[in-house]
């Protein structure tokens, strides 16, 4: 049976973890694979203007789902009931992928690759007291001299992008499809 993989990305503000999913996105897609990717947002995403069609199908329709299809490109719009699983959202909506790159959602039960810049917060997220500790596999840092249970990998060293990707593809979390 084939199966999609799920690795999440996570750190604080202005970390830089857009810019991590993004390469590593680009780098899957590179080497062959078929890549799906979710953001964790705080807030409603403003993906529509207003009275426009599409929101006032979503909006004063009542719909569970909008769908806008335009050359290239579709856009789903579906209300939930809150914040959903990564996982749960992987096997809704992205089991014809093969790896599935999660920002966010820290305290879902996938494994972690986190990003700390130690220029913007002086600590990291991991904490190897917590029971959640487990879920890290490796953390991309601008400090070079951190001790901890799994690789890190410093922005400033050669080739890391690539031994990051190979660590990701073998410990990310795998569903069945």
């Amino acid at each position: 049976m084939a199966e999609t993989r799920v690795i999440s990305v996570i750190g604080k503000k202005d970390a830089g973890k857009t810019t991590l999913v993004v390469a590593m996105a680009q780098d899957f897609v590179r080497r062959g694979r078929r890549v799906g990717t979710i953001k964790h947002g705080h807030h409603p995403a403003l993906v529509d203007q207003e009275g426009k069609d599409t929101w006032r199908h979503f909006n004063e329709g009542r719909v569970l789902r909008t769908m806008i299809e335009s050359p290239g490109q579709r856009v789903t719009f579906e209300h939930s009931d809150g914040m959903a699983d990564p996982v749960a959202l992987v096997r809704q909506s992205f089991l014809d992928v093969d790896i599935v790159i999660v920002e966010g959602f820290k305290r879902a039960e996938i494994p972690k690759i986190e990003v700390h810049r130690k220029a913007v917060h002086a600590t990291p997220l991991f904490d190897p007291d917590d029971a959640s500790a487990s879920q890290w596999i490796a953390m991309v840092s601008d400090e070079r001299k951190m001790q901890l249970p799994f690789p890190v990998f410093t922005f400033t060293d050669t080739a890391w992008l690539p031994s990051l990707m190979h660590f990701a593809w073998e410990r990310a979390l795998v569903v069945e499809r």
